[in-house]
C-alpha cells in the first residue's frame, strides 16, 4: 500500500504549523494557500516556526489556489484550515482531489461539518476541535504560542465517515498535539463554540489580548453572560455537555457553570499575555472577521429555537458597526460591553451573587 497523502488548504497561523509537524514527521504533505507572497515566502525559505523554547524551519510543498487545477494526485486526507465563511467553496475546489473513502476534516472555529458534509458527502466529512495558539503576521512565518506537548485536538465524524479515514487524520494530527477521537464531535465542536464565544468578539472588540481584556472591570460577567446564553441554545438543541480541552467527566457540571470553566481552561492553558484571538487578528489585517461563526451563529440559532439571547444580539451588533467602519475597536468600548448587562435582570443564581 502506498503512503497515504495529506494536504493543507489554508495554511495561516494553525494550518501550517500543524502542517510543518506533518512534514517533519515524515508525512507526504501538500500545502494549498490563498496569500500568493506567503506561497512564495515558504517556497523560497520554507515555513518557519517560532516555538516557544525553538525557532523550527521546515522545506515545504506549496502551491497557489489557482494552481489546484494542475494537481493529479488525491488525497487520502485534505485538513481544511480557511476562515469558517470560506468553508464552502474551498470544499468545492478540493471536491475534483477526493476519493470515495478520502476524508476533509475541517480544523476550524465554528459549526463547519454540515457545510463540508453538504458539498463532500456526510461520508467524508470529520469534525475538529482545537485547543491551539499561534499567529501570523507575516508571509512564511508563524508564532506558535505553545508546543505541540501543550496543545490538544479530537476528531470525529457527524455520520457514517470511513473509519480508517478518521483514525488516519487522528493519526497524524498526534504528530502535531495530544490528539484523540470523539465519538460525538458535534457536541464537541459546540464545547469549542461555547468557549469562543466569550473571548472572539469581546476582546477583539477592545484591541487587547484575550488575558487583558478579562482584567477590564465588568468584562467578565459579560463574557459570562455571553456563555451561559450559549449554553442554553445547545440545551435547547439536546447538546451533550461534554469534556473538551484534555478535561474529564468529572469537569463537566451539571449546570451553566460548565460554560464558565470551559472559558477558565482557554484563560489559563492556551493564552499567554499577548494572545490575540482570530477576530482582532483579522482586524488587524483589514479582514473581516467570522462574526456568523460565533456570536451571530448563537444568535441565529437562539431566534430559531425562541432563546433569549440578549447579550450576544448586542456584542454581534458591535463587530458589525466596527466591520462597517463606524466604530474602531478600542478600550473605549468597554462601556459599550459592559451596558448590554444594564437592563438584562439575572437569569441565574450565579448572576444574582
Amino acid at each position: 500500500m502506498s503512503p497515504a497523502k495529506f494536504a493543507v488548504v489554508g495554511t495561516g497561523a494553525n494550518g501550517a504549523s500543524i502542517g510543518a509537524d506533518l512534514v517533519r514527521a515524515g508525512l507526504d504533505v501538500t500545502f494549498i494557500d490563498q496569500w500568493p507572497a506567503h506561497v512564495e515566502a515558504m517556497r523560497a525559505d520554507g515555513l518557519t516556526v517560532h516555538l516557544p523554547d525553538r525557532t523550527e524551519v521546515t522545506p515545504v510543498t506549496a502551491y497557489h489556489l489557482c494552481q489546484v487545477a494542475e494537481l493529479r494526485d488525491t488525497f487520502d486526507v485534505v485538513f481544511i484550515s480557511v476562515k469558517s465563511y470560506d468553508t464552502r467553496w474551498v470544499c468545492e475546489l478540493i471536491k475534483p482531489l477526493l476519493q470515495p473513502d478520502s476524508v476533509v476534516v475541517g480544523l476550524q472555529n465554528g459549526m463547519t461539518i454540515d457545510d463540508i458534509a453538504e458539498i463532500c458527502g456526510e461520508e467524508r466529512t470529520v469534525g475538529a476541535v482545537l485547543g491551539i495558539a499561534a499567529n501570523m503576521f507575516e508571509p512564511g512565518v508563524v508564532v506558535r504560542q505553545y508546543d505541540k506537548s501543550e496543545t490538544w485536538m479530537t476528531v470525529g465524524s457527524p455520520g457514517a465517515a470511513a473509519v480508517s479515514g478518521v483514525a488516519l487524520a487522528a493519526e497524524a494530527l498526534g504528530h502535531a498535539a495530544i490528539a484523540s477521537v470523539t465519538d460525538d464531535i458535534r457536541a464537541a465542536k459546540w464545547m469549542k463554540l461555547i468557549a469562543n464565544i466569550p473571548e472572539m468578539l469581546p476582546s477583539a472588540i477592545l484591541d487587547v489580548p484575550l488575558l487583558t481584556a478579562v482584567s477590564f472591570d465588568g468584562i467578565r460577567p459579560v463574557m459570562d453572560a455571553a456563555s451561559r446564553e450559549a449554553y442554553a441554545v445547545a440545551c435547547a438543541l439536546g447538546i451533550t455537555m461534554v469534556p473538551i480541552f484534555g478535561m474529564t467527566e468529572a469537569d463537566v457540571d451539571p449546570d451553566d457553570a460548565y460554560s464558565l470553566r470551559l472559558l477558565d481552561q482557554v484563560l489559563a492553558h492556551y493564552s499567554r499575555p499577548d494572545t490575540r484571538v482570530a477576530v482582532l487578528q483579522d482586524w488587524m489585517k483589514g479582514r473581516r472577521a467570522e462574526l456568523d461563526a460565533f456570536s451571530g451563529y448563537i444568535v441565529r440559532r437562539g431566534h430559531e429555537l425562541g432563546v433569549p439571547v440578549p447579550v450576544n444580539e448586542g456584542i454581534l451588533a458591535i463587530a458589525e458597526r466596527i466591520e462597517a467602519g463606524e466604530l474602531r475597536p478600542d478600550t473605549a468600548n468597554v462601556a459599550e460591553l459592559t451596558a448590554l448587562l444594564d437592563t438584562r435582570p439575572p437569569t441565574t443564581a450565579q448572576e444574582q451573587k
